[in-house]
């Protein structure tokens, strides 16, 4: 009988690789000057979600007509904009505390249906102030080039805007209210007791 050729069955095993398919969508925001005029001064810029603030920041330099030589931070704010914690331009702590940068924080990350305001602030010393809010998530558009400058209205002054800060005209606390014996104030003593 003839020994017939056994088949080798050894299977090689492929590879497997895991890939993550990451969407890409459009975050649609309005850039708005922060001033105490009737003037509205914005701009609509959409960009990718997976950008990072520096592009962001890029962009709103650009659409204003800066040179974005200038420091500049993002602040993450609620819906009363509340300043919240800093995004820096650029690390100037000299390593003393942890500085989250805009060139490795994507918007994503910090921008999304129930977080949509940003405060942002370029050059310090200027202080131009404006409320960055997120109006819209889309689909990307195909030719389309991003960041993408959507609408201008109004043009920005030569100056930062001066802000004037007010407080409620609201005095709970009287001359006297706290029941204190205003005569009585010498036996209080305070040379006994003075550290």
């Amino acid at each position: 009988m003839p020994l017939s050729k056994k088949k080798n069955t050894t299977r090689i095993k492929k590879p497997t690789y895991i890939c993550s398919i990451i969407k890409i969508m459009i975050y649609r925001f309005r850039i708005i000057l922060d001033n105490d005029t009737e003037d509205d001064i914005f701009r609509d810029i959409e960009i990718r979600n997976t950008d990072t603030l520096e592009d962001l920041h890029n962009a709103i330099t650009q659409s204003f007509g800066f040179d974005g030589s200038e420091m500049a931070s993002f602040y993450l704010s609620d819906n009363q904009w509340n300043q919240g914690q800093e995004i820096s331009l650029f690390d100037m702590s000299e390593g003393l505390n942890t500085v989250k940068l805009m060139r490795q924080t994507t918007i994503e990350s910090v921008t999304n249906e129930d977080s949509t305001k940003l405060i942002y602030i370029y050059d310090f010393l200027s202080m131009w102030t404006f409320l960055v809010e997120l109006g819209e998530i889309a689909e990307e558009a195909e030719g389309t080039d991003y960041p993408n400058l959507m609408f201008v209205h109004g043009q920005i002054p030569d100056q930062a805007p001066v802000k004037t800060f007010s407080a409620d005209d609201t005095d709970d606390f009287g001359p006297f209210s706290d029941n204190i014996d205003k005569d009585g104030y010498e036996d209080l003593d305070f040379d006994e007791h003075w550290n």
